[in-house]
């Protein structure tokens, strides 16, 4: 495995009345049962394609044709798309060398300053442009993507990611000539890292596609051949949280690394969480932190506040790294304790602290623990929270694959714009 799973600091047993009891957490963890049967099944006759990524390799010489396309001459790329279209590629691209080029620009919003701030820093003749919608009809992303057809001029240096079927952005893309790949219908955008989604931008930035997807097929495989549920990361971590949300109350769940290249993967997943398991009046509300930065923000409300929340820290062994704290600059006494440490050892020691402080308050907390972090390691990462997501969904009973809340907004903003005045340019 690329990383270890530490949930002990969750029960009664370790932090007291603030854990479950083993007697609360058996119970939901023999429930998971029969969701991992499904996630077998679905393996087995392909309902779920989500799950034959991790083994698949026919898709990647078509992606990796359009990666090569964005090389030579090109020395920024923007890839519009908003949501699990934007936040997969933002987590790959944090592990990328970012002095390489062309370099990636996520745009997954609307705000018009911002878009006119990163317009006047590039080049239209040096800059490519990746559209990502699913649907083919992100009203945010077909926006941007109709400003940019006219700032760059034509859409050779364009590629639409989209399903294969008529749409805006199939139409738009055939009538400028951009390149086209196709968005697997059967896997929604959240659930889409390892697909064409991450793998592209990933491509671009020089990351190992093939790495990353076996990375994620060891905790898949591990998940389908274990028939003890407790030998399952995933569905250990996912009956911790519906049984400290049943029993504890911990209605919201913190994930907080220890490592700036996760910060993304913790938004990642926070959409992930949220719009997989908020449906029905059920589902716990995921918050992102990073380590060490949150620790001067938010951990007063994490060790006094209320008991609300289940903890996952990701720490990373990063001890013998970074530079190191001069002696001869830290000789006041009171820097005693750095002198002559590295940063990396500054980084360990905090985490391991952080750790271990919310447990003596009471508060469950399991560890994430990583000796490196590259390609197979996220994709082990991104795999495991994809299935202990699933996993909790069923012990919710909800669907974790549909968001029809959503909805409502969408038809609204279309309806406000229909009545505003046009600004003819």
């Amino acid at each position: 495995m690329h990383f270890e799973h530490v949930t002990d600091g969750c029960f009664s047993d370790a932090i007291g009345p603030g854990g479950l009891t083993r007697a609360e957490f058996a119970p939901l963890l023999t429930e998971t049962i029969p969701a991992l049967d499904r996630l077998r099944r679905a393996h087995k006759d392909g309902s779920l394609p989500l799950l034959g990524l991790p083994s698949r390799r026919d898709d990647l010489p078509a992606i990796e044709r359009v990666a090569r396309s964005y090389g030579q001459g090109i020395d920024d790329v923007v890839l519009l798309g908003t949501g699990g279209s934007s936040l997969g590629g933002q987590t790959l691209y944090a592990l990328a060398d970012r002095s390489r080029r062309p370099r990636i620009h996520f745009h997954d919003n609307v705000d018009p300053h911002t878009f006119d701030t990163l317009i006047a820093t590039l080049d239209p003749k040096r800059t490519g442009v990746i559209a990502i919608s699913k649907s083919g009809t992100t009203a945010e992303t077909l926006a941007q993507l109709v400003v940019l057809l006219k700032w760059v001029g034509e859409g050779r240096r364009f590629t639409a990611v989209t399903e294969p079927k008529d749409s805006v952005l199939t139409r738009l893309a055939r009538a400028h000539g951009m390149a086209l790949l196709d968005h697997d219908p059967g896997i929604g955008g959240r659930y889409s890292v390892l697909s064409v989604t991450g793998v592209l931008p990933a491509m671009i930035a020089g990351l190992d596609a093939v790495s990353l997807r076996e990375g994620a097929a060891s905790v898949l495989d591990a998940a389908l051949d274990a028939r003890d549920p407790g030998r399952v990361p995933a569905a250990m971590g996912a009956a911790l949280a519906v049984a400290l949300l049943r029993y504890k109350g911990a209605a919201q769940t913190v994930l907080m690394p220890y490592c700036d290249r996760l910060a993304t993967f913790a938004l990642w997943f926070r959409q992930l969480w949220a719009e997989s398991l908020g449906k029905n009046g059920t589902g716990t509300t995921p918050i992102r932190a990073v380590g060490t930065v949150d620790q001067h923000s938010q951990l007063q409300l994490y060790l006094a506040g209320p008991r609300d929340k289940l903890y996952s820290l990701m720490l990373l062994d990063c001890a013998k790294e970074g530079p190191v704290i001069d002696k001869t600059l830290a000789y006041d006494p009171s820097l005693g304790y750095l002198a002559g440490r590295s940063m990396g050892a500054l980084m360990d020691a905090e985490g391991r602290a952080t750790a271990e402080t919310l447990m003596r308050n009471g508060r469950p907390t399991r560890l994430f623990r990583l000796a490196r972090l590259d390609e197979r390691a996220m994709g082990a990462l991104l795999m495991h929270f994809m299935l202990e997501t699933i996993i909790a969904a069923h012990l919710l009973g909800v669907d974790p694959f549909d968001q029809p809340a959503v909805e409502e907004g969408k038809v609204l903003t279309r309806e406000y714009l229909s009545r505003a005045p046009e600004r003819v340019q």
